[in-house]
């Protein structure tokens, strides 16, 4: 079961050195805002081997609402169940809410879930309007949509989401300190 943390009692760990803030969002979405002293570990990338030395410190995973960094909490408690884990409740937008300090670019940066929605819904409007308007055989794409969202939905893995993930305006990572095998 993943622990949750407030912003608040986050806030406080991080003031007395008792947690390291892992942020599992991806380079372009940390570029854009992050929790300074957050540490880049993007969710597709996250082992055992990737993670920053913990001993005697609670390992918090951040993203921007919480759902990612549920994920990153399930897939470190299967590799380590001694690990003292917790996912910040509510993400870097409950942060930001309580008017705790975040560093920003300035830059406008679409978050990867709305990436993905924008690609889908924008996918299946064209395909139906050519089912309509060319050939019924665009149907398939709405389809394929419909059941890739299906698949998405049940076993909580999108494809199109890190095929999003990999698109160079989400790459831009200049100036971004991340943790990946090569770093170690």
């Amino acid at each position: 079961m993943v622990k949750n943390v407030t912003a608040p009692e986050l806030k406080e760990w991080l003031d007395a050195n008792q947690a390291i803030l892992i942020d599992v969002r991806e380079p372009a979405e940390y570029k854009a805002e992050h929790i300074p002293g957050a540490i880049l570990l993007p969710l597709a990338n996250i082992s055992r081997d990737n993670l920053p030395p913990y001993a005697g410190e609670k390992l918090v995973f951040q993203c921007r609402s919480g759902k990612r960094g549920g994920m990153a909490c399930e897939k470190i408690t299967g590799i380590d169940a001694a690990a003292d884990i917790y996912n910040l409740d509510g993400g870097i937008v409950a942060w930001t809410q309580a008017g705790y300090k975040v560093e920003t670019s300035g830059k406008f940066f679409l978050p990867l879930d709305r990436q993905v929605q924008l690609t889908i819904g924008l996918s299946v409007l064209l395909s139906s309007f050519l089912a309509y308007a060319v050939h019924p055989a665009f149907l398939l794409v709405t389809g394929f949509f419909g059941l890739g969202l299906t698949f998405a939905g049940l076993t909580g893995f999108c494809g199109l989401a890190l095929l999003m993930a990999k698109m160079p305006w989400n790459q831009d990572n200049a100036g971004v300190t991340t943790i990946s095998c090569h770093t170690r």
